[in-house]
């Protein structure tokens, strides 16, 4: 004896459509997708070329690293692949690094190597 199988509840399928739809509809306007609408496909620091194939390992890099800041125009973006973009952000990273150790004053010298060098040279009779 065979169970049948449920009919499919259209409500909920119609329901999960309609979900996907406006998570697709979301998604496209988010800054990814309208970067990629905006811009070659293609990396700004290696110049490698993406296909649709491809198109997952192109980022959106934030040139002043601020993920907030998303103005219409994308003045703020640029398509990297994901190994340029790894390399940006470690650069940033390295950067602010050294800024904050420089920016730390250094300690004022203690030592005085030469302050007894002119009387060892009136005693030599050299001075």
């Amino acid at each position: 004896m065979q169970k049948s199988k449920p009919a499919p509840d259209s409500a909920r399928l119609d329901r999960v459509v309609a979900d996907a739809r406006r998570a697709a509809e979301a998604r496209n306007n988010g800054y990814r997708e309208r970067a990629l609408k905006m811009y070659p496909w293609v990396c700004g620091r290696c110049a490698r070329e993406f296909t649709r194939a491809n198109v997952q390992e192109l980022t959106v890099h934030h040139r002043n690293h601020n993920h907030d800041d998303n103005p219409a125009d994308g003045s703020n973006w640029e398509l990297l692949c994901v190994y340029c973009h790894d390399n940006e952000h470690a650069r940033h990273v390295d950067h602010a690094a050294g800024s904050m150790a420089e920016s730390a004053a250094p300690a004022a010298a203690t030592a005085r190597p030469f302050a007894d060098l002119q009387a060892l040279l009136a005693k030599s009779g050299k001075g």
